[in-house]
């Protein structure tokens, strides 16, 4: 059990120390990966971003992931979910275009005009703060791909067994500090599981820029 988001940051930090001396970038799938992220980062003393990707929930489970989109226009659906839950493609596009629409604003919110860390050529460290089906994480994975980095570690504190092996198979490594048995769901194996803010990633991604000496983003206004 983590006590919050934070201590799975630290935690984590811990088996990826690994990677200082690989010149990595510390990429963060907001919201709930930001904290996370930011500790790793900060531990390695490494710059530290997001890579926004929205989840396609599936039809009255909408935390249950059937694919997701990434920047860049990466759509990934997981086939056999969407044929064996029976989703419809009227269903998909109409789920796209929502998602992608709040896609497109929260990187305006969390970025603002700053353009993101060219990755090109660098260890991407790829963190969330847990891996239920992975659809986010391999939405993301395609999405970094088109951005030519070295190398992809996806890292997380908590994971599904079954999924880490999935999305390990499209990276260069997976590190996760817990793989229960009794996985079930990533909030069950945190103390504080509220969700994260949009002003709490912003602020965390300001106070990264500061403590490296770089300017930090400018969001857009109306933060939630």
């Amino acid at each position: 059990m983590f006590a919050d988001r934070a201590d799975a940051g630290r935690r984590l930090a811990v088996l990826l120390e690994g990677y200082r001396d690989r010149d990595p970038v510390v990429l963060a799938l907001p919201r709930g990966g930001v904290p996370v992220a930011y500790e790793v980062a900060r531990a390695l003393g490494a710059p530290l971003d997001v890579l926004v990707a929205r989840k396609i929930g599936a039809p009255g489970q909408e935390e249950f992931g059937v694919g997701a989109l990434a920047q860049g226009g990466v759509v990934y659906l997981d086939a056999d979910l969407v044929r064996r839950l029976g989703v419809t493609r009227d269903y998909l596009a109409a789920v796209t275009r929502r998602e992608g629409a709040e896609m497109v604003r929260r990187e305006r919110a969390y970025r603002g005009d700053r353009p993101p860390l060219d990755v090109a050529g660098r260890t991407v460290l790829l963190v969330d703060d847990g891996l239920a089906t992975g659809a986010t994480a391999r939405a993301a994975v395609r999405s970094l791909r088109q951005r030519a980095p070295r190398e992809i570690v996806v890292a997380v504190p908590v994971g599904s067994a079954d999924t880490l092996r999935a999305v390990g198979a499209e990276v260069d490594a997976v590190v996760c500090v817990e793989t229960p048995d009794d996985f079930r769901a990533v909030g069950l194996w945190y103390a504080d599981f509220e969700q994260t803010a949009d002003a709490e990633v912003v602020a965390l991604l300001a106070r990264a820029a500061a403590e490296r000496g770089a300017s930090p983003p400018r969001p857009a206004a109306g933060l939630r």
